[in-house]
């Protein structure tokens, strides 16, 4: 959806105007997230969207139907995100859970919330001070579940913008844990280690 909107004409009818006012409202929370994650980093408060994190966006609507035998399947597997930032819209239907000191947390879906995860690239660039959320969706007998995962990322597209650990987050006692590269071989990179 972003930096390069899809055509109007080839979203689907249904879903059209909604998408569009959604992505455009999901890249202001975005902005005005990055605004306190620089705040809470110590930076200016405009140098993560300075920096280019909210530039690019992507959805990926999700469709779990019921499953009969649950304890069977797994509707996503343990993961974590590869972009900077994720933000989920989910329905009513339980499915989504963390991982947090070795174990499996339900998050359990709240009407009109949003879930935010912390992504791979935002635990790059901060050094770890913000550290990625491993997450997975289980099956369930209640479903059909229905998600809309939003993340905030450039993705695949071709830039050749180098991101590193910020330098003003860095010190001899806090020195980088990550080399420098782009949005898009960073996610080749996880794309293959997970293959």
């Amino acid at each position: 959806m972003a930096p390069t909107s899809s055509k109007p004409e080839d979203l689907p009818i249904v879903c059209r105007e909604i998408l569009m006012e959604y992505s455009n409202e999901v890249i202001k929370l975005g902005k005005a997230m990055f605004e306190m994650f620089s705040e809470a980093l110590g930076l200016k408060q405009s140098y993560l969207n300075d920096i280019h994190c909210t530039e690019g966006l992507q959805i990926l609507g999700n469709y779990y139907p019921a499953c009969p035998q649950p304890e069977l399947t797994m509707g996503t597997p343990q993961h974590t995100d590869n972009d900077f930032l994720t933000i989920l819209l989910q329905d009513h239907i339980s499915g989504l859970q963390i991982r947090h000191d070795d174990q499996w947390f339900d998050v359990p879906p709240t009407p009109g919330a949003l879930v935010v995860n912390i992504s791979d690239f935002l635990q790059l660039i901060t050094n770890d001070k913000f550290r990625s959320v491993e997450h997975r969706v289980v099956a369930n007998t209640k479903g059909p579940r229905i998600s809309v995962a939003s993340f905030i990322t450039t993705g695949m597209q071709p830039t050749d913008r180098i991101y590193g650990p910020i330098k003003e987050l860095l010190s001899d006692s806090n020195p980088a844990r990550y080399c420098e590269t782009t949005v898009k071989d960073f996610t080749t990179f996880l794309l293959k280690q997970r293959a």
